[in-house]
C-alpha cells in the first residue's frame, strides 16, 4: 500500500493527475465553505464565504516569502561548505 503511494507522489508521469487532484481538493474546500452557517462570526469578514481558505493560502505564501527573504537577505542561510 505504502509503495503505491510513494510511487504516485514520486512518479513524474502522474504529475498532471496530482495537479488536477490538488485543484479539485482546493475547489471542494471553497465549495464546502459556502455550506457553513455564518451566523456566529464576530467580524464582517467571518461571514464571507471562502475567506478562511483564501486567508490561509495567502498567509502560507507570505510565511514562505518572508522566511526566504530572511534566509537570503538577512544572511541567516549559509553556504553548503560553511563549516569546512
Amino acid at each position: 500500500m505504502i509503495k503505491r503511494i510513494v510511487h504516485f507522489f514520486g512518479d513524474s508521469e502522474k504529475s498532471r493527475l496530482r495537479w488536477r487532484l490538488f485543484i479539485l481538493s482546493l475547489a471542494a474546500i471553497v465549495i464546502a465553505d459556502f455550506l457553513v452557517n455564518r451566523d456566529h462570526g464576530e467580524f464582517f469578514w467571518d461571514s464571507l464565504p471562502g475567506w478562511s481558505a483564501g486567508f490561509g493560502f495567502v498567509s502560507c505564501v507570505a510565511i514562505i516569502f518572508v522566511s526566504k527573504f530572511f534566509g537570503h537577505q538577512g544572511r541567516i542561510m549559509r553556504d553548503e561548505d560553511y563549516y569546512d
